[in-house]
Formats: structure tokens, sequence, C-alpha cells
């Protein structure tokens, strides 16, 4: 999932996260705006990140929009508190012998915000949207090991042929092209959560843009939008599990700059802040800074596209001559890892217990960077431009808060190689529309895992996917995958996605530069508030103390 600021067993990884994150003091507990309660309930107001691109399930690409879409939407199945895989709006789940097909029962008392019953048919509706290719959802293929998607998606055939379909009322069969071990993963994946048919059918491009159509089945309901400013979420009373919920209101702060986030949660305006600015990190370990591992990747997105960087040579040289000691110690400061691959480091490999990135092939040596320097120059000089000259302009492209990275990077090229390099930055809904269009040369980048398979991180790179923004294609990659998504052989699964990302790194469409770690702000006064290494936030289950 893109990164605007993120799955192992996930219960295994989330209670390791847990027992490594930084937990240090909050801030003092005097009365404030923050959180506020009454003999009526409470509110709180937190900031998980600015206007969001889009709050529509099918299409949500961002970790922030995925928070929101949590609170007001709810899947087949849900990730608790531990980070278990546990039943949602499905009361029970029963599969074939063979796990290729199915079958979930919905709750009786699942209801739509507006009071309406939730139905199978509004599953089947949903994922039959989200294949479609009139809907262009990036994350179609979240769903591709359901019969008969991949033809959907490529146009050969009816989104009504997927294999879902309504038994009853409360029954849904669901049936697979093969047995896939992380379904039931993806059933609590914000993409394949049910919408209302409707609804969106009577305002197709503006249901999910303002609170008056914006109708959900999960704990929270979006009352009131002001644009840019804020989002207000109020109890769903017609949830099934209202009685346990938190907060009678969160108010979700948009905002997008770091300088913003820190003052506000500094003068306690709210409790949790989802990021800071980097050289406030030392300042701020005694004073709400939590640091959490996330299975996660920060890279750089290359278009292959354009001139100069059409060659794979020109690729590897910018990848070799990046310092990531240097990035990680002295810009970003937040206990990430410098990367030598792109598959995120907490998933685990076939055994289930060693890690994938440490059985894979590493793309370049972090030890040896004065070697490294030295590779590229060569290569940039096999490629015809030798000390950078003749090779165009290079604008490094980000949105706000990235920016001392970028200038890291161009210091680099420019001393490394001899490169002319630029940065341009973007607000954050502009950033992505202009990188989606393919309308760059080198972008800022994050991926986070979706689910506990290294195939999350590897099938976005497949030729014209809705996540490769890279523009690049390679038929042998196209061909590994497609084998990985369709065996159940899990020897031969792993084996061929190593084999891939080799591929990666040979082709170089992307840039590791380092493994993530979730970094935020969380006020002493919060409790009941949780993550988990996907980089979502959850507030419904929260309450305040003083």
């Amino acid at each position: 999932m893109k990164i605007l600021k993120f799955k192992k067993k996930i219960a295994v990884i989330l209670a390791s996260t847990l027992a490594l994150s930084t937990v240090l003091s909050g801030c003092s507990s005097s009365g404030t705006d923050s959180g506020t309660g009454s003999s009526d309930g409470y509110e709180i107001n937190v900031n998980v990140g600015p206007e969001p691109e889009s709050i529509d399930p099918a299409k949500n690409t961002a970790v922030d929009g995925g928070t929101l879409i949590n609170h007001a939407f709810e899947g087949l199945m849900k990730l608790d508190k531990e980070g278990n895989i546990v039943e949602g709006q499905a009361a029970k789940v029963e599969e074939s012998e063979d796990k290729t097909v199915y079958t979930f029962t919905i709750r009786d008392n699942a209801k739509w915000s507006d009071g309406q019953p939730v139905k199978a048919e509004d599953f089947v509706y949903s994922w039959q949207r989200l294949v479609n290719p009139d809907t262009g959802a990036d994350y179609n293929y979240m769903i591709d090991m359901v019969a008969n998607a991949k033809d959907i998606m490529a146009g050969k055939k009816d989104p009504k042929e997927l294999g879902v379909k309504a038994i009853d009322e409360k029954t849904l069969e669901v049936t697979l092209e093969t047995a896939t071990p992380y379904f039931l993963e993806v059933c609590a994946f914000p993409a394949t959560y049910p919408v209302r048919s409707d609804i969106v059918e009577a305002n197709p491009d503006t249901w999910s843009t303002t609170e008056d159509t914006y109708i959900g089945n999960g704990p929270y309901v979006l009352k009131t939008w002001e644009h840019q400013s804020k989002m207000v979420y109020e109890k769903n009373e017609n949830y099934y599990d209202v009685e346990n919920l938190g907060p009678d209101v969160i108010n979700f702060v948009l905002m997008e700059d770091k300088n913003t986030m820190l003052a506000a949660f500094k003068n306690e305006e709210i409790l949790f802040a989802d990021d800071l600015p980097s050289e406030e990190i030392e300042a701020m370990k005694d004073n709400g800074l939590y640091i959490e591992e996330q299975l996660g990747t920060y890279f750089l997105c290359l278009n292959v596209k354009e001139k100069g960087l059409d060659n794979v040579k020109v690729r590897q040289a910018l990848s070799l001559a990046i310092d990531r000691d240097f990035i990680v110690e002295e810009v970003a400061k937040g206990g990430q890892i410098p990367a030598d691959g792109f598959v995120g480091i907490g998933l685990t490999d076939v055994d289930g217990e060693t890690k994938f990135h440490d059985k894979s092939e590493k793309w370049y040596d972090l030890e040896d960077y004065k070697g490294n320097i030295e590779k590229a120059k060569q290569l940039l000089k096999e490629a015809g431009y030798e000390n950078g000259k003749g090779l165009p302009t290079i604008e490094l492209m980000c949105n706000p808060g990235h920016e001392p990275i970028m200038e890291a990077i161009q210091n680099m090229w420019q001393e490394n190689l001899g490169l002319n390099v630029t940065i341009s930055s973007q607000d954050w809904n502009v950033f992505i529309d202009t990188r989606n269009k393919g309308d760059y040369q080198v972008a800022r980048h994050g991926w986070l895992a979706d689910y506990n398979d290294p195939i999350s991180f590897l099938d976005m790179w497949v030729t014209d996917g809705g996540n490769n923004d890279s523009q690049w294609s390679n038929a042998e990659y196209d061909k590994l995958i497609s084998e990985v998504k369709s065996s159940t052989d899990q020897e031969e699964r792993y084996a061929k996605m190593h084999e891939a990302e080799n591929i990666l790194a040979e082709e170089t469409p992307i840039i590791p530069l380092y493994y993530y770690t979730d970094l935020y702000l969380k006020s002493d006064k919060l409790e009941g508030f949780y993550t988990n290494p996907l980089g979502f936030k959850y507030f419904m289950y929260s309450s305040i103390t003083e």
C-alpha cells in the first residue's frame, strides 16, 4: 500500500513489533481540547494525514486513507488488537477441503449506518466493482485469486462472471482459482470492503466525497467533512459492537505539514500525530514519540520511459551512487534500516521462520559505498554518459516533508556522477496523481505489505499493473508472478519470488533506500489505541484519561 507517511504471520509479527516499540513518556495532562469528556461521552482529536486522495474502499491506495476507511467500513474479516485475523461482518467462515471454496455467513445484526441490513449481495457487487476495468481500481489485483478475476480485469469476461455469489441474503460463497494461503487476510483489506450499490450507482463519482452519501457498515459514521480541515466521525449506532466502542466522536484533523502536526501535538490540540519532522525526533524521544517496526520499504520509482532512464546501466548507476547509511543516520533519523533489496524485511520465507530477506540476493553491497561509486561511474560511462555529460537533467519529485532526503540524493548524484538534478515538491493529492500518470522522471515512493506474503511487494510491478508507476515491463517477470499466483507448491512459489526480485534488482526500475519504521506521537492520555505493521491506526476502542 502506498505510504503517505505499510504481514508475516500477522499475530506473530504484530506481537514482536509491539515488544520492540519504543514507548516514551507523553505530554502533560492539563485540560485541552484534544480530548474532552462529559457525562454523555467523549471525543478525541487526532491526525493521520492530510486531505485524503480517496476514501472509496476500491480506489484508495494510501495508508492514511485506509485508516479513515477502517473506521467507517468493515470487511468479512478484520484484524483485532492482537493482530489476529478474526470474523468481521462474517459471523463464521467455512472452507472446502481443497481450500478453493469459502462460505461466509454474514452476521444477522450486520447493518449499514442508515439501518439497512448488510447482505451477501453487497459483497458480490463490491467485488465485481473492484475488478471491473471501468472502476479503474489500482488494487483490483488484490482478489485476482478469485475465479475469473484475471479475465475480467483483462476485459475478456463480464464482471458478473466473478467467482462470488450470494447463496441467500446472509450467505456468500467465494470460489478461488487456486488455494491461496493469505486469502482471509485479503478479506480484511480495505479494497474488499462492501459498498452499497444503490448509493454508488446513484452518485458514481461523488458518493465518497461527501458525508451525505458516505454510507458505511463500520464502527463509525462520517458526520461532517470540512475539506482540508477535518473529518468528524461519530459512533455508528447500528454497528453490531457499538456497546464496546470508545469515543463518541473522533475528529480526524487534516494536516500535511509535519511542523504543523508537531505544534498541534505540543499544544495539546491533538492527542495523536502520525509523523513529525526528522530534525525533531531526538527532542521528542522523551515527549510522546513512539518508534515501531513496519513492514515496508521507502524507495525511488524511476520512469523507465524517460530519456536516460530508459537505459538500465543509468538506473543501476543512480542506485549505486546513493549512500543509504547517510540517509538513515543523518537525514531520516528514525531508526530506519538501509535497504539492500525491495521486499520488506519482516516477511518470512517458505519455512515460516526464516526471513525472506535473509535468503534473498542483495542488490548491492551496503558496506562498500566507495566501491559502489566506482561501479556507478563505470556504468554511466558504458551507457554513453561519462561524468554525466549528455544525460538530461533529472528531476526528483516528492511530496512535502521528503525534501531533505531528496536534497541528500541530489547532492550524491551531483558530486559522485556529475549529474544535473532538480527537486520538485507537490501536495500529496497532486503528487500521487502526477506519479500515477507517469508525468515525472524520478519520484519518491513507499510500500507496505498488504498481507503475509512477499508477493504483496512483487505483484505490483507486472506490466500495466495498477500500482506500477515506473511504466516498466518485463515478460519473464510477468511470467514468474503469474506462476507464483497460480501455484499451490510453496517451495516453488518462494523460489520463483526470489527469481522475480532478482530481475527487479537487475533491471532497477526502482531504487530501494531504507526499510520503514513507524514514527508517531501519542499522548499518555490516549489509551486503547493500537496500530499494526501494515501502518493502519485504530482509535475505535480508545479512551482518554487525565
